[in-house]
């Protein structure tokens, strides 16, 4: 997540620099080509102006949907945020002072799900859009996605205790089985009468709860964004910066009939061109780089800043001297 008050133009330019070369590239081709005499080239603007207002509704639509998704993510986190403080504080206020070793025991099991569930989401799915060449240039030198710097067995060790993590880095979702190890433990404190049928209920509330946001999360994750929707916006943007600077030769050509600019400005037609061809080229790809908001790109949600943040509280509720330092912006980004 960028947290800084905006993104500059230089950080713009970089993400979008060979977006902007193919831009100019495109625009300047037809020019050139009407400018040595080729002037049956040039089309009627009309098609172009209606197609392009298509466009806008489509892109639109489509940004309207990934914010959707991005802004659901952030509430998913939001409520396991909550859920986790609450489940924290209950299980420790009901028998922290009996057995203090297994609410440590079950703090850390969670900082262990809570692990797991960040790296299940980071993992990379053909649909997303951090292999892109724009992308890649953006992330290099300015951050690092932490989940790609080292491997789940890693992160979880300080967490579990050798046997629970042979079991559960031998299961397929990771996260579910550590969510299913709390219950367990949750249930053999019942049957020692550590809890009663009231306390047992309630913690068992936020487990279930914390079950639902990992479901409601792995659904954003490995539901894309429909590829209908997706290809048609590609294909249509692709035949409208295409045609865009053939609409407008005349036009141009035109502009400066009359005056001291007459024969030059056919040249205005690559800037301006390319400006709106950017402009809408840069509203999709804002668009696309929002719809898979766990993937790890400057504008996703910070599951691994969120997670540490909840692991700092949690451990600070068990009076740890302690404490993990918190996770804070690299070049205003956060992950």
């Amino acid at each position: 997540m960028h947290t800084g008050r905006r993104y500059t133009p230089l950080e713009f330019f970089r993400w979008s620099f060979r977006d902007t070369i193919l831009l100019l590239l495109i625009a300047t081709i037809p020019t050139v080509l009407y400018a040595c005499g080729l002037t049956f080239i040039a089309i009627p603007w009309q098609p172009i102006a209606v197609l392009g207002t298509a466009m806008a509704f489509i892109v639109g639509f489509k940004n309207n949907a990934s914010y959707g998704r991005i802004w659901e993510a952030r509430q998913i986190y939001g409520a396991i945020i909550n859920d986790s403080r609450s489940f924290a504080y209950t299980l420790r206020d009901v028998i922290h002072n009996q057995q203090p070793e297994t609410v440590q025991k079950i703090f850390y099991r969670h900082f262990a799900w809570l692990t797991a569930l960040r790296f299940q989401l980071r993992e990379p799915r053909s649909w997303e859009n951090m292999r892109r060449s724009s992308n890649k240039d953006f992330l290099r030198g300015r951050y690092i996605i932490p989940e790609c710097e080292s491997t789940m067995e890693e992160a979880l060790k300080p967490y579990l205790t050798g046997e629970e993590l042979r079991y559960v880095l031998s299961k397929k979702n990771k996260a579910t089985q550590l969510t299913a190890m709390q219950s367990q433990a949750l249930a053999a404190l019942r049957q020692e009468g550590l809890l009663n049928d009231f306390e047992w209920t309630t913690l068992q509330g936020s487990i279930m709860r914390l079950t639902d946001s990992q479901g409601r999360a792995e659904r954003i994750k490995n539901f894309p964004y429909p590829r209908n929707f997706a290809s048609v916006t590609t294909y249509l943007l692709f035949i409208f910066i295409i045609l865009l600077p053939f609409g407008l030769l005349k036009e141009y050509s035109k502009l400066g009939d009359g005056t001291v600019l007459e024969g030059y400005t056919i040249w205005f037609n690559i800037l301006f061109s390319a400006v709106v061809a950017w402009a809408f080229n840069i509203l999709d790809t804002i668009g696309e780089s929002a719809v898979n908001p766990f993937e790890g790109s400057a504008n996703d949600i910070p599951i691994t800043q969120i997670s540490r943040t909840i692991e700092i509280d949690m451990r600070d509720m068990l009076d740890e001297p302690s404490l993990p330092e918190p996770i804070v912006p690299q070049n205003n980004i956060v992950l």
